[in-house]
This record gives structure tokens, C-alpha cells and sequence, in this order.
């Protein structure tokens, strides 16, 4: 059974956000109670953080699928919603962060290091929450938010200070394991050890770790057998030890041969080329080994390589070895910059910034992208025509309506926010404000209103009062004789005596 992982595809799922309510405060004798609906919580985020204890990706082998826990819905009384709690995922150190298409998320080095990987959804306000001076009481409430759904590829790279790099059986197994604490595998036999075994190495009042990389062979830098699976593990190495196998017996193969073709993989794997190297001729305790090494050893000093003749079995050597390593891994520490405590970067929203781009698709349609635009179409209840008059108030306020007029955009064309998709009718909601009306809806949804106008109800009132005398006689019951009709056809008392005031003309006396 497979016991290392070091590359595994993770699907992330972070938790939703709840729901917010739509209630209303009823009690006794408080007939307007007011709006009640709490708040959604918010979904949890998944993170991931290195762990030292834990050493290999084998646990998300068998469980790729990791899920957050999801807000929970708003309650009447003002009650919200619980969060969902984060999910940790633990990894090892040196965990290599990546999307499916290669790019680098984030590269966690060093205990507790964290990196959100998915967030959670934003909870939906409740009507509570929604209310102010107009909008009273507001029939809907908001949706919550979806978390992020995402698929990670988690590379271990293995964070060691010394590498050993050669071919299969060369012996680098049995150098780590008598000079630390480590115990791999070790046969007879070529690629023994299929999984980088790392070991902690004490020289006086130094300690560094050794990594041992399994064996490399020709065309590795291209994928060959596990080459480029191995070749990552020795990227963080700052020194490299070629451990070169003196008394190989197979045909072709000599120390210069092998040191040549391990180093060829290298500069085509790429990014090793300033690491010191070392080299240990292994095996010297065969005799032919030895005689083999003493020969070599004049033309490897000649390329500027430090020499080492050492014996796993014996042990003979590795004492120079060891101390050779902790040089160079303290002369690396010491040209590393100094760690700086992470800055924290404030970059301000630029001036003509909308927060929203407005884009001409080449079908004719219309593709609005923005963070705000997406997550209030998110939100929003489309069954609902106030919460859909709500959105219609925010993007105009926002100047999508303005926007999309300027770029050319003509009304019954197709408008796209998010996955969902709008016929563009700016006559029902550029520069107009919030209307009130019955609960849950928007009287600017309506095609046609039944409702009369106010003049028209202004003129039916009064055609009401101003009723003709055949009314009046149907209502009294009585007949209207011609002396009670003659008299309210003859003037009033006040107009005969202003009549009778008024000066006779000359032509009357005659």
C-alpha cells in the first residue's frame, strides 16, 4: 500500500452563506410591529496550514473531496444566523499550492504558515436589516452568497538543507542512514527507495537535514520514470552531494560517466546551477572500488569539485563528509537576506475606478463584470419583484444603467451579470428611486396597472356629486311640479335688487 504521497488534486468547497428571513414582529396590542428577519451566517473558508508533524499529502489521496461547513438561515425576533466553521487542512512543509493550469497559489514554508485556499459565502441580510426610511417594511430578504468551489494541485517539495542525487543503487540510502537517525529501505536491487527519506544531521554544534532523493536516470529532466517526481524534492536543497558507486560492475558505467549524465539532468531540469556540489565516491570498501576512486579522483578536483572517499559499510570518510556539508549549508545560511516580518500592503481603490466593466460581446450582447454586480445578482430572489426592484435600485445607483447607455447599448438587448441574463429595459429603472407598495412587490415590474390614476378618481368624484334632477327625483321619491321647476329657473332675490339699482339708458324714456 502506498504509505508517500507528494502531489495530489484537491476539490475544495467552501461553506454557503445562510439566508436571510423575511418576518414580521407580531404582539399583542403593537399593531406595526416592524420588520424582524435576521441575518444569514457566513459560510466557512477553507485553509490550509503547514503542520510539522505531518510529512506526506497520503491522507488527501483517499479523501480529495473537503467541504466547509454552510452558514445557517436568519430567524424572525431578530435572530441571525450561525457561521459556519473554517475547515484547517493541515499539510507538511513545503507544500507547493498550484491550479490546474500551473499557476502558483502559494508556497507554504515554515510551521503554521496559512493560506486561504477557498472563502466562504457572504450570509444574506434580513429584512431587518433592509429596512430604513422608505422601505419600511420590506417583503424580501437576501439570498446567501455560494462559497468558492475550486480544484488544487498540492505539491510537496521537500525543505532540506543537503541533497543526495545519483544513480539507482549508488548507495545513497545506506550514507543517510549512517549519519542520522533515518531508516529507509535498502536492498540489493535498483530503486530501492521510491519515496525521499529526510534525516537530521548533528556535526558538533550544527544541524541540517539531508534529503535522499531516489535514483536518477537518463532523459529524468523530461519525465523518464519518476524524474521529474524526484528532481522538485532537491529544488530547496541549498548544497548537493553526488554519491557515485565505485564498484558498479554494469557495462558503460564509471564515476566521470555518471556525474556527467546527473549533472546534464540538472541544468535541463533547470534552477540548480549555483549549488555547491560535493562528491562521495562510495563503495571504497571493495577493492576494486577503491582502486577506482584514487584513479578518478585527480580529474573530478581538476572541475572544481570537492572530493570525499567514503564506505557506508565501514563508515570510513563520512566524518570529513559531514563536516564538508555543514560548511556549506552554514555559508548558505549566512548569504541568505534576513527574514523580514510580511509588509502590509494597503493599495487604494484608483480614482476612476467604478468598480465594474461594462463589455460588448460579439454576438451583441452585453457582459457587465464587477465583484459588487456579481454578488448582489447572487442575492437576489428573482420570484420576488421587490427584491428584483431592490437590485434594479443598486445598479443604478452604481451607474451600470449609465454605463451600459454610454457603450452603446439599446433597450431589449441581452445584458449579462454573473450566470444570469437580463433583457436591458432602461425605462424602468435608470434615475428612478424606490416606489413604495404592497409587500413583496414592485409596482415597476407591472406591465399594466388596473388601478385609476389619481385625476381620473378626481373626476369620477365629482361627476358623483354633480348629479342632473332626474337623479334627484328618482332619489326623493316625489314628483317635481312645473312651479317648484319654473322657481329654480328664476332669479334670486339679491340679482333682482342689483337689477333694480342699475341707471335706465336715454333711449329707455321714450
Amino acid at each position: 500500500m502506498t504509505t508517500f504521497v507528494d502531489r495530489v488534486v484537491l476539490h475544495l468547497q467552501a461553506g454557503d452563506g445562510g439566508h436571510g428571513c423575511v418576518s414580521i414582529h407580531r404582539e399583542k396590542f403593537k399593531p406595526f410591529g416592524g420588520p424582524d428577519g435576521g441575518d444569514g451566517g457566513h459560510g466557512g473558508s477553507v485553509s490550509l496550514v503547514v503542520d510539522p508533524q505531518v510529512t506526506t499529502l497520503l491522507d488527501f489521496h483517499f479523501r480529495p473531496h473537503l467541504k466547509a461547513e454552510n452558514g445557517k438561515g436568519g430567524a424572525g425576533s431578530n435572530r441571525d444566523g450561525a457561521n459556519g466553521r473554517d475547515l484547517l487542512i493541515k499539510v507538511p512543509n513545503g507544500t507547493v499550492v498550484q491550479t490546474s493550469d500551473g499557476k502558483v497559489l502559494a508556497d507554504l514554508v515554515g510551521a503554521g504558515t496559512t493560506f486561504e485556499a477557498a472563502r466562504g459565502g457572504r450570509g444574506g441580510r434580513g429584512n431587518a436589516s433592509l429596512a430604513n426610511a422608505r422601505r419600511k417594511a420590506p417583503g424580501f430578504a437576501e439570498l446567501g452568497e455560494p462559497g468558492d468551489r475550486l480544484d488544487v494541485v498540492l505539491e510537496l517539495k521537500s525543505v532540506a538543507d543537503v541533497g543526495l542525487v545519483g544513480f539507482p543503487s549508488a548507495g545513497k540510502s545506506s550514507l543517510i542512514s549512517v549519519i542520522s537517525a533515518a531508516k529507509p529501505k535498502i536492498a540489493d536491487y535498483p530503486f530501492t527507495t521510491l519515496v525521499p527519506n529526510l534525516g537530521v544531521v548533528r556535526v558538533d554544534n550544527h544541524t541540517f537535514t539531508v534529503a535522499d532523493v531516489p535514483g536518477l536516470i537518463p532523459g529524468a529532466a523530461t519525465g523518464k520514470g519518476l524524474g521529474l517526481e524526484f528532481l522538485r524534492h532537491v529544488e530547496r536543497c541549498a548544497v548537493l552531494v553526488h554519491v557515485v558507486d565505485t564498484a558498479t560492475l554494469e557495462p558503460g558505467r564509471d564515476p566521470l560517466a555518471d556525474i556527467d549524465t546527473i549533472e546534464a539532468e540538472l541544468t535541463e531540469y533547470g534552477g540548480l546551477a549555483d549549488r555547491p556540489r560535493l562528491v562521495a565516491l562510495n563503495k571504497i570498501d571493495v577493492p576494486d572500488g577503491r582502486d577506482l576512486a584514487e584513479i578518478v579522483r585527480p580529474d573530478l578536483e581538476a572541475r572544481g569539485f570537492r572530493v570525499f572517499e567514503v564506505s557506508t559499510a565501514t563508515r570510513e570518510g563520512l566524518k570529513e563528509l559531514t563536516y564538508a556539508m555543514a560548511e556549506l549549508v552554514e555559508q548558505s545560511r549566512a548569504a541568505a537576506p534576513p527574514a523580514e516580518p510580511t509588509r502590509i500592503v494597503i493599495r487604494p481603490k484608483a480614482v476612476d475606478d467604478a468598480g465594474f466593466t461594462v463589455e460588448q460581446e460579439p454576438e451583441g450582447s452585453y457582459t457587465v463584470r464587477g465583484v459588487r454586480p456579481e454578488r448582489w445578482v447572487r442575492q437576489t430572489n428573482f420570484d420576488n419583484d421587490e427584491a428584483v426592484g431592490f437590485l434594479a435600485d443598486r445598479l443604478a445607483r452604481l451607474g451600470v444603467e449609465e454605463k451600459l447607455a454610454k457603450v452603446g447599448a439599446q433597450p431589449g438587448d441581452l445584458v449579462r451579470i454573473g450566470d444570469r441574463e437580463f433583457d436591458w429595459q432602461p425605462t424602468l429603472y435608470a434615475g428612478v428611486d424606490f416606489v413604495p407598495g404592497t409587500r413583496g412587490t414592485d409596482i415597476r415590474l407591472e406591465e399594466r396597472s388596473t388601478r385609476p390614476a389619481a385625476a381620473e378618481r378626481l373626476a369620477a368624484r365629482k361627476a358623483r356629486r354633480q348629479r342632473p334632477a332626474d337623479e334627484v327625483e328618482a332619489a326623493s321619491q316625489e314628483p317635481v311640479t312645473d312651479e317648484v321647476r319654473a322657481a329654480s329657473q328664476e332669479p334670486a332675490a339679491d340679482e333682482v335688487r342689483a337689477a333694480s339699482q342699475e341707471p335706465v339708458a336715454d333711449e329707455d324714456w321714450d
